[in-house]
């Protein structure tokens, strides 16, 4: 049985073990395409990116725009059919985030509401990570909305790509997550979102499809470990490797492009029921971000 770290806050000690309690232990070498950055007990944040630099010997691209959440739609590996019905402008959104500002309205389901308060208070303030807002954001410049590249120094080529996202006023983090794509045991190409946490990581795992219309659907859905869906990670006091797959969980996202209008619909559900929905309303910027 494995050990959670002792030097670490009770709460995250109990999470972790948890994992270990009710998870599976994993081997590094099968399960590489599930693998992400881990965060240190000392909280996310900005310091996260500079220390994930340091420790892989890259560099931080300062540059502020054109910089995008995959470098090539190509790398979702759709269909022929697939790329030629997505639309144009949503393509252009996750090549080009950094060109993007987004208003964000939150629909919390009241029964999770209080479940959403206790987390920020509980976890979510204290190590700066998923930090999830109880009420809507309709002013864009509310938000910062950045994409952050560490790169190989030798090569320059793109090695860790970060969507961060703070609250403007207050510098408060609301998210830090580290995009890229992995392919799942059933060959299948996803997107897969790390959002590390002390001594492990939150990582869901999102396989693409295009709808009727050409929008972009990314849902995590799956049943078993192998499949796309939500995943905990943690690393124990003798460095074993777990996992805990929540099957219970789920996370749908499209976004859609009507009249040259680009929005985002997410819902996360737990046990089929709405936990919350996100509404984004995704427009094109021609300033240089700040």
């Amino acid at each position: 049985m494995g050990i959670a770290r002792k030097k670490q806050s009770l709460q995250d000690w109990i999470t972790q073990k948890w994992v270990i309690l009710f998870g599976k232990k994993i081997d590094f070498t099968e399960h590489k395409w599930l693998l992400g950055p881990f965060g240190n007990t000392d909280g996310i944040g900005q310091k996260f990116i500079k220390q994930l630099a340091e420790k892989e010997h890259l560099t931080i691209d300062n540059e502020k725009n054109d910089k995008g959440l995959i470098q090539s739609i190509d790398q979702l590996n759709l269909s022929q059919n697939e790329l030629n019905a997505l639309s144009q402008n949503v393509v252009d959104f996750y090549q080009n985030t950094s060109n993007y500002d987004l208003e964000l309205n939150v629909k919390w389901n009241p029964f999770f509401k209080g479940f959403g308060i206790l987390l920020r208070v509980i976890f979510s303030k204290r190590i700066e990570q998923l930090n999830v807002p109880i009420k809507s954001v309709e002013d864009s410049n509310a938000l910062t909305s950045e994409i952050i590249q560490l790169l190989d120094s030798r090569t320059n080529e793109v090695k860790r790509t970060i969507w961060f996202r703070a609250f403007k006023s207050t510098g408060q983090v609301v998210y830090s997550g580290v995009y890229e794509t992995c392919t799942i045991p059933s060959g299948k190409t996803c997107i897969k979102a790390v959002f590390p946490l002390p001594n492990g990581n939150a990582t869901v795992i999102l396989a693409p499809s295009v709808g009727k219309n050409g929008e972009l659907i990314l849902e995590s859905s799956g049943k078993q470990i192998g499949d796309s869906g939500f995943y905990f990670l943690l690393k124990d006091s003798k460095g074993q490797l777990w996992t805990k797959f929540i099957k219970s969980f789920k996370d749908n996202l499209v976004v859609r492009s009507e009249n040259e209008r680009i929005t985002a619909t997410q819902t996360l559900t737990l046990w089929n029921l709405r936990v919350l929905q996100f509404e984004y309303e995704i427009k094109k910027t021609t300033h240089n971000k700040t």
